[in-house]
């Protein structure tokens, strides 16, 4: 077996798993590697040359995708091409799209990354920040308790004393009043939204979701055979004469909403959208999903706590609320407050799908819950996000002179940026990668990711603390720079120049 040795060339505009890529490829042409033989495994490959295990996992896909190695699950990657192959897919397409994939999973926190990069690609807040010690106790205090009963089946509506401590949470801090029977207790907002298109959504249906919006409701409702419709977004939220227009054009079975601190626009709606979208959704008959899981973080006192299904007077509201930005990501748990009518079908898809989410879990969070745990971890939590994002805030603003565009979000964990003229987001993305710091270009997040324009990058401070913060961005503006030159259209904005919406 030939070992990989390569001399990249980091000013190159070439990214540099294409250079690899490319590099590998001329070993298996040239007989370095025969027929049938293993490849080095990614991480082992990633650091004998001191790249990122991304970089390895797609150039390993993009020979893939070019007939010279197949992937084994849980073995590898195994060479295919055979001396006398002919390789027809042209080496210098466009291979962007090799990219979306990874950028995904990094940005859900699925992808392992070099313990020294810097990644503004994650939302998952930092480990060591979790409220392990408190939770421990949660955990101990209901083993002593309820013994064997901790590990049995609960119903699949889910543990009827915690669905009663999350309609207090929901009264309380919210004013949503439902009813313990009206609530159904999930694995997390993905799992939630899985359960909602399980119960409601038929092949060939039509859903409306904002464009761009999350990836994995996205992923759900293709699942489910599903034509997806976008619509746009502006800083008071969805456009509601284009949703209207659609809703009259596909009769659609959902529409799909994030309505505080939007990802990854970072937006919140307005009242007065809030209203008119009940408005809409009473007048044609359709459900909307309101899927929320940073409401909680909120960095501006005024800032308004309203919510769709504050407002929902007639039962078009299905509400998903997810504890793995406030918590713990790994705990899995969250629920679905839905219209008494549903009932029945929301049952039947959770069972379906897992019988029940954990017992021991779900009583924990419920000692935790009404032990007033969860509100001081979210104000702990709230002092660090809040110092982080005041960094990153202050960092960005700086970069207004070279063209960059946004606007604070109010909460959240995102800043979402326009690049200037003449930037394209997956280059910059690829550029600084080269460099240990992640970004996530934004055309993943799209109904039509390749059809999106390529000028915008999401940025999350959650896995990051301000020391990395001030390191990344000043990588990320040299990179910047570096493409402004390229493209020859640099032009210094004064700082203080009016912003335009950037959606």
């Amino acid at each position: 077996m030939e070992s990989v040795t390569i001399q990249f060339d980091k000013e190159s505009s070439i990214p540099m798993y294409i250079q690899l890529s490319k590099h590998i490829g001329m070993l298996i042409k040239e007989g370095k590697y025969n027929e049938n033989e293993k490849l080095p495994t990614i991480r082992k490959l990633a650091a004998s040359i001191n790249v990122n295990n991304v970089t390895v996992v797609n150039a390993y896909k993009n020979l893939e995708r070019k007939g010279y190695i197949k992937s084994m699950v849980g073995s590898g990657y195994y060479v295919t091409y055979k001396e006398h192959d002919v390789i027809t897919t042209s080496e210098e397409e466009d291979d962007s799209f090799l990219e979306y994939d990874n950028i995904n999973l990094m940005s859900k926190g699925q992808l392992k990354v070099c313990k020294n990069t810097i990644n503004f690609a994650s939302a998952n807040p930092d480990p060591s920040q979790f409220p392990v010690e408190d939770f421990k106790r949660a955990i101990n205090e209901v083993l002593d308790r309820d013994k064997g009963l901790a590990f049995g089946y609960q119903e699949s509506k889910g543990y009827k004393p915690l669905r009663s401590s999350f309609t207090q949470f929901l009264k309380k801090y919210m004013d949503v009043e439902v009813a313990p029977e009206d609530l159904q207790i999930v694995s997390g907002a993905q799992q939630g939204i899985d359960i909602i298109s399980k119960a409601l959504i038929n092949p060939e249906d039509y859903v409306i979701t904002e464009n761009p919006t999350y990836t994995g409701a996205l992923s759900v409702f293709k699942g489910r055979g599903a034509n997806i419709i976008g619509v746009d977004v502006n800083i008071r939220g969805i456009n509601l004469s284009d949703l209207e227009r659609k809703i009259v054009t596909y009769n659609p079975k959902l529409i799909y909403v994030m309505t505080k601190f939007q990802n990854p626009t970072t937006i919140s709606y307005s009242q007065d959208t809030l209203e008119k979208l009940l408005d809409l959704a009473n007048k044609y008959n359709v459900y909307i999903v309101e899927d929320d899981s940073l409401s909680g973080l909120n960095y501006m006192q005024e800032d308004n706590k309203i919510n769709l299904k504050a407002l929902d007077k007639n039962n078009k509201v299905i509400y998903v609320k997810s504890f793995s930005k406030l918590l713990m990501p790994g705990l899995r748990i969250g629920f679905i407050a839905y219209p008494p009518e549903m009932q029945e079908q929301i049952i039947k898809a959770k069972h379906s799908t897992d019988i029940s989410s954990s017992g021991l879990i779900q009583r924990a969070m419920q000692l935790y819950l009404d032990n007033g745990n969860l509100e001081k971890h979210v104000e702990f939590m709230k002092k660090i996000f809040k110092k982080k994002y005041d960094c990153m805030n202050t960092e960005l603003k700086a970069l207004r002179k070279y063209g960059v565009n946004f606007i604070a979000p109010r909460g959240g964990l995102h800043f979402w940026i326009k690049l200037p003229k003449g930037v394209n987001a997956l280059e910059l993305y690829s550029r600084c990668s080269q460099r240990d710091v992640l970004i996530v270009p934004c055309n993943i997040f799209y109904v039509n990711p390749l059809g999106a324009a390529n000028n915008t990058i999401r940025l999350s401070f959650a896995a990051v603390d301000e020391e990395g913060i001030i390191k990344g961005l000043n990588i990320l503006k040299k990179e910047l720079i570096y493409l402004l030159k390229c493209d020859n259209e640099y032009s210094e904005v004064h700082e203080e120049a009016t912003l335009s919406p950037m959606i």
